[in-house]
């Protein structure tokens, strides 16, 4: 059996190894390949019977061109970048990895509006620059720092992720509220316009489906409260970003916490990128080792599980 890694580099760096996959079978490994270049994605697969890819798109005219190609592995949880209506015409099952970080994400999250809160680099650094040793005062900040104790948070999407954000910020003292499509037990559900309407913070933890793509826009903004702080380790399409720099720079957003973006890698003339206020990261809420490694072992079990003729975690039943 072929297997063909389209990107690994950012699943295994080099601080994980593929050992396990060598022993399913051939096994290529690619750290990068053009997610535009169709042709080069079909070439890079071949004749291999197992594609695994984590954010190279595995399309209608790569699924074509590739007709040895049975089993589909993605590296993540979202399986968007397959064709995987294409992939079922063609007998090709696909599988995800339906559960790894939600510990991780939740705490990425919480680390944001920790930031967001006290401003903590920032002071580190002018610390570091010589400036509190220079200092007439004993101490000094130059944001507002806000405690969260007291207040309420909307948690947007109460999956595995969005009931841990909320366990650790029922931790911090903060009044927990959420809305769901499938509401279930927990916190307070309330509908969507009470949320944006009673939320200091607003932490997105849904999926990205068309009902849920921009969801935070000029309109739902409108309903916020003025000065609420919006967090997002989910989807970047869930936001329109022009609006939300738009309410960043008007101060009617405080302060927003984003480790994803609409466009990955961010374009250089986002407009978050000169909005007030306005936390970004790399896309990194998923990437400690321990999860990548859960990643990996899913992975293999995946594949493992479809040539013992029994798949599990596929998508595209």
């Amino acid at each position: 059996m072929k297997i063909v890694v389209l990107d690994g580099y950012t699943e295994n760096p080099g601080d994980l190894s593929w050992a396990p996959l060598e022993a399913l079978g051939e096994l290529m490994v690619y750290d990068r390949t053009d997610v535009l270049n169709e042709a080069c994605i079909a070439a890079r697969i071949g004749d291999a019977d197992v594609a695994v890819t984590n954010k190279v798109p595995i399309s209608k005219a790569v699924i074509d061109a590739c007709r040895n190609l049975k089993f589909i592995a993605v590296l993540a949880t979202g399986y968007n970048i397959v064709d995987c209506a294409e992939a079922r015409r063609h007998g090709i099952s696909v599988s995800n990895v339906p559960s790894y970080g939600t510990n991780a994400v939740a705490q990425f999250a919480i680390g944001l509006l920790l930031e967001i809160c006290g401003h903590i680099g920032y002071h580190s650094d002018t610390v570091h620059a010589g400036r509190w040793s220079k200092s007439p005062d004993w101490c000094y900040w130059d944001m507002p720092l806000i405690e969260l104790t007291g207040k309420t948070m909307g948690i947007i999407g109460y999956g595995r992720i969005g009931r841990q954000t909320g366990r650790i910020a029922a931790a911090l003292g903060m009044d927990v509220i959420a809305y769901d499509s499938q509401p279930g037990n927990g916190p307070e559900f309330v509908s969507l316009d009470e949320l944006f309407s009673r939320s200091d913070v607003i932490a997105l933890h849904c999926p990205l489906f068309p009902q849920t793509k921009g969801i935070i826009n000029r309109q739902s903004i409108a309903k916020m409260k003025t000065g609420v702080i919006i967090l997002n380790n989910s989807r970047g399409p869930l936001i329109v970003e022009q609006d939300l720099a738009d309410a960043l720079n008007s101060g009617k957003v405080y302060a927003a916490g984003l480790d994803v973006v609409d466009e990955e890698p961010i374009a250089a003339n986002n407009p978050l990128l000169s909005a007030r206020n306005c936390i970004i990261t790399p896309h990194i809420s998923w990437a400690p080792v321990e999860c990548r490694r859960r990643i990996l072992e899913c992975t293999v079990e995946n594949i493992r599980a479809f040539v013992q003729g029994h798949p599990q975690n596929v998508v595209n039943n």
